[in-house]
């Protein structure tokens, strides 16, 4: 038996019918990221292994796709003394790490405050699943050279009215800042060193629920006291859902003594986006003192897309300001935002506007070429899509094939028709 022909694991094809669904969508994601005032950008596939390893992709970099040198030797491949040693390019595993080089390699060519839309494949070695994928599109925007929270407000104002243009007002974006979990895990007393532990468990709190998370800590970390006060604190009477959002909200589901200076950032992110979404509509934003986000390269306010049709996030971001430090040697400020497209597009219906006039002309197997070339360049010439398609003898089953694909009209195509286009019968499909 033939071995079965199919993509590697956890990579796709897309039908036409597919690829022209997704394709809408990214239109309306990029149309409202330019009215928004940001513009397209484009960078390899491949980076550096070095940069892609360096540190500032979390998790995410053990997940990289690694590129081999050429012109290894066995004896090369003998004395390495780990995989990465043999490999000088990998696949991007997201598109921030890229863009943070691309503005350290152009930033003379950059506006002092640049705005940037990334929206492309990136790689990842995860294990397939339902949802998980190896290839996925991202759809970034990235806001570099702005340190105030108006940059946080902008990204959250275009990536909440792609969401609208999709179909999805009800989303909301659940905010907090790394600044805010800090200073809670050293109120708590967990040890500095222990931080990244501690909130890797915390961002399981979905999944586990609060005894599950303390339970976990006890594994990870010794300090029966911290871990103690942090329950404390978690199993008070309150909700995550803390409405509305506001100055008071924040604070009561802080502990005392949170830096007022990040909480009047907070607040003032929820002034700009009610203003920007208008007078009298609710500021679709909610605080969740425990919304961690999983990259290490966070700095301070952190966000993440939530539906109630759903019961995952539908993308999120943060401020990034030490990544592009790394490459430039000074820090510059730079926040970003991404849709999870992959989840974005199974979820929302997006119809067809195209309004494009599709027409078939299905002709005998044995017409002449030329004379069904230029017929078919008189029908293109009126701006209609057109296909040239040898009638098979069930007429109906193939009509019916072509009204699937979008065609709009179709034509028996004669003789006379090839020798004037102008007696062309079009009618319409069903």
């Amino acid at each position: 038996m033939a071995d079965a022909v199919t993509p590697p694991r956890g990579m796709r094809d897309f039908l036409p019918a597919d690829k022209a669904r997704r394709e809408r969508v990214l239109a309306i994601i990029r149309d409202v990221y330019r009215r928004h005032g940001f513009d397209e950008i484009e960078t390899p596939v491949l980076e550096d292994s070095a940069r892609l390893h360096a540190g500032l992709g979390g998790d995410n970099e053990k997940l990289a796709f690694a590129v081999m040198k050429r012109g290894l030797s066995v004896t090369d491949l003998h004395a390495a003394a780990e995989p990465l040693e043999l490999a000088d390019l990998g696949l991007r595993f997201d598109l921030t790490v890229p863009l943070a080089r691309y503005y350290a390699t152009h930033r003379a060519e950059l506006p002092s405050v640049f705005r940037a839309i990334q929206i492309a494949p990136v790689w990842r070695a995860e294990r397939p699943q339902k949802g998980r994928y190896r290839q996925f599109v991202q759809c970034d925007i990235d806001i570099v050279g702005e340190s105030s929270i108006r940059a946080e407000a902008e990204l959250v104002l275009a990536s909440l009215d792609a969401l609208d243009e999709l179909g999805l007002s009800d989303a909301i974006v659940r905010v907090n800042d790394r600044r805010l979990l800090f200073g809670m895990l050293t109120d708590f007393g967990f040890a500095p060193e222990d931080f990244d532990a501690v909130l890797i468990t915390i961002d399981k709190l979905d999944k586990l629920g609060p005894e599950g998370v303390v339970a976990e800590l006890g594994e990870r970390t010794g300090s029966a006291a911290a871990i103690e006060a942090f329950r404390a604190f978690l199993m008070r009477p309150q909700t995550r859902e803390y409405l509305p959002y506001s100055e008071r909200a924040i604070r009561t589901a802080l502990p005392e003594g949170a830096d007022p200076d990040v909480v009047a950032e907070l607040v003032a992110l929820g002034t700009a986006v009610a203003a920007g979404r208008g007078s009298g509509a609710e500021v679709p934003l909610r605080f969740d003192p425990f919304l961690v986000r999983g990259m290490g390269y966070y700095t301070g306010p952190i966000f993440e897309v939530a539906h109630p049709s759903v019961p995952y996030s539908l993308g999120g971001g943060g401020r990034y300001d030490g990544m592009i430090g790394r490459f430039l040697g000074d820090d510059v400020p730079a926040t970003g935002f991404s849709l999870g497209f992959e989840r974005l597009v199974d979820l929302v219906d997006v119809p067809d506007e195209s309004g494009a006039d599709a027409v078939a002309l299905l002709h005998d197997a044995d017409a002449p070429l030329a004379e069904l070339l230029a017929l078919k360049a008189a029908v293109l010439a009126t701006g209609s899509r057109v296909r040239l398609a040898p009638r098979i003898r069930n007429t109906k089953r193939q009509l019916d094939e072509l009204a699937a694909e979008g065609f709009t009209r179709f034509a028996m195509v004669g003789t006379e028709a090839l020798a004037d286009p102008t007696t062309l019968e079009l009618r319409p499909l069903a």
